[in-house]
């Protein structure tokens, strides 16, 4: 498409084909009775509901709750629900609650502040029964007391309904933040989940019907939906003679259920509201990757990432099974009981037996989900299930540090146990569809193999494009031509992960590569042209014709839009302080930084960001303070003293720098960096033998490191250490065996003892 003509496209996007209108769940039920009996008390349907006698579950008859030294009293007063508990001065307030959030197996309450807020109470009601140890009152945050400054007292920005909850517990959700009063003015068309959070406003399918009704035409495509949801339609699933398995009818192309299921079923950011059924999930959100800290290296769920996440990785998935050949999307129960939904497709005879599983019948071993869907316990007693469908591989405990589902039951056995047993049962374990845990591992652990191995999974067509685009984002500091030629290629792919996965590349890459996004800052992928375009934000492009900078700043636009949209958020005011400085307008800039630290006084980035942003200003002195008094803040704060010691390192003032870059290094005995640094300001001040104590830890710590074992071979060398400096120099060069510099160290070292 040219330039031009997408300019057009782009402007008209947001009107066509979704300019319906929500009419609500009982002008749908009128004619679909049977789905909206299925949907009535269904998970969706108890999603969010205003307190009465007939929602609320938890106990209110005056019952009390203590945790660390804190009450909190539930009670009735006036005809509604209230609560007695510690409020954002600390001190004790009485609140009324006004929602119920979620039914089973918790139910927590929202209570109403000023400016539009509601905030979800941190003390929730098991609801499940109480032979299963339910109907009591738990907290969320149990292992640790949480002061009413921290972020997450029930009071602060991370237990807020109209930011981190809201848009997937309601119907038509409009968050309307306002940044210049610091309000909300949040809007729904239905308090829960109904029938157009999933099929889309229905105005047009409405009057659809009614022109149907009457033999009329009305002039309406697609019978008025924004989207219809027939991946399932006409398919079956047949048992392949060959290998046993099964096989969908036809290939599934389209995607659009698990597009639509995503935008709640996803850990993701969010860039604007209004999110239609039908529009791409990628143009109102951008998901998480395998990140460290979110997904195990194999790509096991680990923190709470939701389903989608780990279904795109399944051999289900690439299969083309869709959410509702397993759920019931208007029950959102199983389509059918328990390991009878795996039955439908997987023969019962083979997979049920003994001889496959090789467990006592009805134990946990013999069951497919416990097998294959190892779960995580959230929220104190949520138990959610991983849905990548993967064999137990005991052989990446091993290697890798990820959990599998053999040692997450027999708790008292070791993974080489585990995979003792596997290995008598079935061989050797099976390399298929998830074979990326080492790539990611390497990754994590700086490993110097985990370039290789990343640009090999980058490249692997037969891998889940989830984990190869979270492999192109760790290439960027590793560019070489093949390198470069990879993220060339999948910045062009059809699938909008890897182009993500690309972009994420080029943020770590030399400055020189971000020409290569200019091309998706025409990309019809919201997240995708607004990523493209921060990459390219500063930059003055000669060879742009007037129409084709028209659309690049069309795209910086809508990534602005998308920082403002959270605007409430630190992170947001962060991001666009970095932007604002890349295009060199230093007074948005710092307003940006400063409204961060309004927004949370202990948010770290802001006050590291600002002070650099004041110092490259020729403002040291306020630099200076600023970091001091971020310190006040977040004494505890190792990035806070690496950036004062590497501002003092910078100010000539070596002597200073010393206290808070040693605190930094201890602050974070991970982050190998700030060792390293500490070291290197050692060494430069003449106090080599500290230095090198200091190496030598964090080298035990992070035996991978190369930038450590250089250090501890230039340093030792330095020193005249020569024994010291060659042995070293010959662990660094078996770190790089393909390295002609490493190779050449220890013959030197050699040459001169």
């Amino acid at each position: 498409m040219k330039p031009a003509l997408l300019l057009a496209f782009l402007c008209l996007l947001p009107l066509a084909g979704f300019s319906a209108d929500y009419v609500g769940r009982t002008a749908c039920t009128g004619c679909h009775q049977e789905e909206g009996k299925r949907w009535q008390g269904s998970h969706h349907d108890l999603a969010m509901q205003e307190a009465s006698e007939e929602t609320v579950l938890g106990n209110f008859d005056n019952a009390s709750f203590t945790l660390h030294g804190q009450t909190a009293r539930f009670f009735r007063r006036d005809g509604g629900f209230w609560v007695n508990t510690d409020g954002p001065d600390g001190k004790q307030h009485d609140y009324r609650i006004r929602y119920t959030f979620g039914v089973d197996p918790l139910q927590q309450y929202l209570v109403p502040f000023p400016r539009g807020r509601l905030q979800t109470l941190d003390i929730a009601w098991d609801s499940r029964p109480k032979a299963q140890g339910g109907q009591r009152w738990f907290h969320l945050h149990a292992e640790s007391p949480v002061p009413a400054d921290d972020v997450l007292h029930w009071t602060g920005p991370n237990l807020n309904w109209n930011y981190m909850c809201a848009d997937c517990h309601s119907t038509n959700l409009k968050k309307n933040y306002d940044s210049a009063s610091n309000s909300y003015h949040t809007t729904w068309s239905e308090v829960d989940v109904s029938c157009e959070a999933c099929h889309g406003p229905g105005s047009d399918h409405l009057a659809w019907a009614r022109a149907r009704e009457k033999g009329e035409d009305s002039k309406l495509a697609n019978m008025g939906l924004t989207v219809e949801l027939d991946e399932r339609k006409g398919i079956q699933w047949t048992t392949d003679a060959a290998t046993g398995k099964p096989k969908r009818s036809q290939p599934n192309s389209q995607r659009k259920e698990i597009e639509v299921c995503a935008h709640c079923h996803a850990r993701r950011g969010q860039l604007r509201d209004g999110f239609v059924p039908g529009q791409p999930f990628m143009e109102a959100y951008r998901p998480a990757l395998l990140s460290e800290g979110l997904y195990h290296a194999n790509g096991q769920i680990q923190d709470e990432v939701y389903v989608w996440g780990s279904f795109v990785q399944s051999r289900m998935y690439q299969g083309g099974v869709t959410c509702s050949d397993c759920h019931d999307p208007h029950s959102a129960g199983l389509r059918v009981p328990g390991e009878q939904v795996c039955y439908q497709c997987h023969q019962p005879q083979r997979y049920a037996s003994q001889s496959h599983h090789h467990h006592e019948p009805g134990s946990a071993g013999a069951s497919c989900v416990e097998c294959h869907m190892p779960a995580n316990t959230y929220m104190g007693v949520d138990r959610r299930h991983d849905h990548g469908f993967r064999i137990p591989r005991p052989d990446l405990s091993l290697t890798t540090d990820s959990p599998n589902a053999c040692n997450q039951c027999h708790t008292d056995k070791s993974a080489d146990w585990a995979l003792a047993k596997v290995k008598s049962w079935y061989g050797a374990p099976p390399q298929g569809l998830q074979r990326f845990a080492p790539a990611l591992d390497a990754a994590r652990k700086a490993k110097p193999e985990a370039a290789s191995l990343l640009l090999q999974l980058a490249n692997d067509e037969t891998q889940p494009a989830i984990a190869r685009a979270t492999a192109l984002g760790y290439l960027g500091s590793a560019v070489d031509q093949a390198v470069f030629l990879t993220i060339q290629q999948n910045l062009q792919s059809e699938d909008p992960l890897l182009r993500l996965g690309a972009l994420d590349a080029l943020e770590t890459a030399p400055r020189r590569m971000r020409m290569l996004a200019i091309p998706l800052a025409w990309d019809g992928i919201r997240a995708i042209r607004i990523q493209a375009a921060r990459l390219l934000a500063g930059y003055s492009f000669e060879q742009l014709k007037p129409d084709q900078q028209q659309v690049l700043d069309r795209a910086l636009q809508e990534y602005i839009q998308a920082q403002e949209f959270n605007a409430e958020r630190p992170e947001s005011q962060v991001n666009l302080g970095a932007l604002y400085t890349d295009l060199k307008q230093y007074d948005k800039a710092e307003a940006a930084f400063r409204r961060a630290l309004q927004l949370q006084p202990k948010f770290v980035p802001a006050w590291v960001q600002l002070a650099r942003l004041l110092e490259t200003r020729g403002r040291q002195r306020e630099a200076e303070n600023l970091l001091r008094a971020g310190l006040q803040k977040v004494p505890d704060s190792a990035d806070l003293q690496h950036a004062l010691g590497l501002f003092l390192v910078r100010a000539k003032r070596l002597d200073d720098a010393m206290e808070p870059l040693r605190k930094a290094a201890e602050l974070a005995p991970a982050n190998s960096r700030y060792a390293y640094v500490h070291a290197v300001a050692l060494h430069s001040a003449g106090n080599t033998e500290a230095a090198l104590k200091i190496l030598e830890r964090a080298h035990q710590a992070h035996p991978s490191d190369i930038a450590l074992l250089s250090a501890l071979v230039a340093f030792n060398r330095d020193a005249g250490n020569r024994e010291a400096a060659l042995k070293w120099a010959r662990q660094l060069q078996a770190l790089l065996p393909d390295n002609p510099e490493a190779g050449r160290l220890p013959q030197a070292l050699e040459r001169d003892r």
